[in-house]
């Protein structure tokens, strides 16, 4: 096993662990990502070969910078580059916080999230594929239930490495779940449609009539009017690509049931709230919204923040 070696330099502030530990929604093993006494790992896929990628920090929130370990069998500077390109894009290191931090000045939640939460940056899928498809996995079912699926899809499709005496998932690829086919897929928990959903997105790649990563060119608008013409996908899908495939600073999944509690629980004392006035709301943090997001569903993960009428007491 041989390994290379080369730095990052993320846009400051940036807070490592926060980061990192985002990817592992803070519970050390999530899926394919994995952090681990200060060690994130992710499993990678390139131009078919395996490559175990390494994220250590060696710098500080203010200045950061980070070591990039490629490990792998006959590992090449190619593949260094890949890794660290990847690992640069998976971890946002280019994410301007500054125009969001100061938008939220005065904002009595978010402004005490960003605080407690100070260099967290947002976090990308590793390919627009692998978002599509853990949304789809997520429509209409509790949090650790998605959890669940998702882990069995990918410890049993995944492609695998041994590396010092552990096991590591890379995220399945269109062929290898139309390989498994509906039966396959079923076995993981996915429902009929999802499973029919999933496998015509994959089939569609494999044809070439789909490329989920040129919609990285496209504005917002296109890429929901392009997705949505997918079996399976809608506006709530269609909106976490944007945040968590596109790195779009200001989508809103308005439908999102955890989004909506997490809002009706911080700004109306626990208050169900339809759709369309959540949507209404959430134009005071645009064109952050995405950040929003992300900064109340890490600080909710993390039981950090307070009602707003117990903020300002």
């Amino acid at each position: 096993m041989e390994s290379l070696t080369a730095e990052l330099y993320p846009k400051p502030p940036f807070d490592f662990g926060l980061t990192a530990g985002s990817h592992t929604y803070f519970r050390g093993t999530y899926g394919a990502d994995m952090l681990e006494d200060g060690d994130y790992r992710r499993l990678l896929n390139i131009d078919g070969r395996l490559v175990l990628a390494h994220v250590r920090s060696t710098g500080t929130t203010n200045e950061p910078a980070l070591m990039v370990t490629a490990q792998g069998p006959q590992v090449s500077g190619k593949d260094l580059a890949a890794v660290s390109d990847l690992m640069a894009w998976n971890l946002g290191i280019d994410a301007d916080m500054g125009g969001f931090y100061q938008s939220v000045k005065g904002e009595p939640v978010l402004e005490s999230v960003t605080s407690q939460l100070y260099g967290l940056h947002p976090t990308r899928a590793v390919s627009v594929f692998e978002a599509m498809v853990l949304a789809i996995l997520g429509q209409q079912i509790a949090a650790a239930v998605a959890r669940i699926v998702r882990t069995l899809l990918i410890e049993t499709y995944g492609q695998t490495l041994g590396v010092d005496g552990k096991t590591y998932h890379c995220f399945p690829t269109p062929a290898t779940l139309l390989e498994a086919g509906i039966d396959g897929l079923r076995k993981m928990k996915l429902s009929q449609r999802k499973a029919e959903y999933v496998l015509g997105i994959a089939q569609e790649i494999e044809d070439g009539a789909l490329d989920l990563e040129a919609l990285k060119h496209s504005t917002d608008e296109e890429v929901v009017a392009r997705v949505t013409r997918l079996r399976g996908v809608g506006h709530w899908t269609a909106h976490w690509l944007l945040i968590r495939a596109l790195s779009r600073t200001d989508a809103f999944p308005s439908g999102d049931l955890a989004l909506k509690r997490v809002v009706s629980q911080l700004y109306f004392n626990g208050r169900i709230l339809g759709d369309r006035e959540v949507e209404e709301f959430s134009v005071r943090w645009s064109p952050y919204r995405s950040y929003a997001i992300v900064y109340m569903f890490a600080a909710d993960r993390q039981g950090l923040i307070a009602p707003v009428d117990q903020i300002r007491r």
